[in-house]
């Protein structure tokens, strides 16, 4: 039987061996993995059918983004609601105006391509567990804010691959998972800007982040296309060359 004192130290031996997990380093994939995982990411972009599943990941980061920022900038977040057509809706609770709402809308759109940049610094210092960590908190915290079925599905298939990953497969098999996320995170950022474009150029999407902006703040919502799109493409380019460590 094991006395408090042993048990004390093998808790606080496993607290640690745990601590140095995650924080350590792991080795990264050779150069030519790292470009495959980039193909298949793209591969998860491009194919019009294949896109209509993986945009469920790309929305999940979008709502994420409105909601984290609606509670940084001290608004009250209501619930996020994921829907089967790839929409979301976040809604928050504060004054209708301001920076605050400002920034709460302008997070969705960037949201996606500035994750994707995060985790490829995370990757090119060779911290993969704390990425994938990190991704399983998030989607975690995301969870206790969804308000309906198909969104608590969606965050919980995903939050669930990332723990298998973590806790069930070797390091290297972890490693390309982390790079293949990342990979598709910065392109997955650029295609939905693409797609509000070409809504708004045959009149859809009268109320999208970019019209709300625009009414919030007199600026025209091509304006707002653009800082998207801007967005989008550096956190590509910076987040690609993290990745390729160039």
């Amino acid at each position: 039987m094991l006395t408090t004192h042993t048990a004390t130290l093998l808790a606080g031996a496993s607290a640690q061996n745990l601590w140095e997990r995650l924080t350590g380093t792991q080795d990264a994939p050779e150069p030519w993995l790292v470009v495959v995982t980039g193909l298949v990411a793209l591969a998860a972009v491009i194919p019009t059918a294949l896109w209509r599943v993986t945009r469920n990941a790309v929305t999940i980061a979008h709502e994420g983004g409105h909601g984290l920022i609606a509670l940084v900038t001290g608004r009250s977040l209501q619930g996020i609601r994921l829907h089967s057509d790839t929409s979301g809706l976040t809604v928050s609770r504060g004054k209708p105006t301001g920076l605050g709402m400002v920034l709460t809308a302008a997070a969705g759109y960037t949201a996606t391509p500035l994750l994707g940049l995060g985790g490829a610094w995370l990757l090119a210092a060779h911290h993969i567990t704390l990425l994938l960590w990190v991704a399983t908190a998030l989607l975690l915290a995301l969870l206790v804010m969804v308000r309906n079925a198909y969104g608590a599905l969606t965050v919980t298939v995903t939050g669930a691959a990332f723990v298998l990953v973590s806790w069930l497969t070797e390091p290297g098999v972890q490693s390309l998972f982390a790079y293949t996320a990342v990979w598709f995170m910065l392109l997955g950022g650029v295609r939905p800007v693409f797609e509000l474009q070409s809504k708004r150029r045959h009149g859809g999407a009268p109320d999208s982040d970019a019209d709300q902006l625009g009414r919030l703040t007199h600026v025209p919502p091509v304006v707002w296309l653009a800082f998207f799109h801007l967005v989008a493409f550096c956190s590509l380019i910076g987040g690609g060359r993290w990745l390729l460590g160039l």
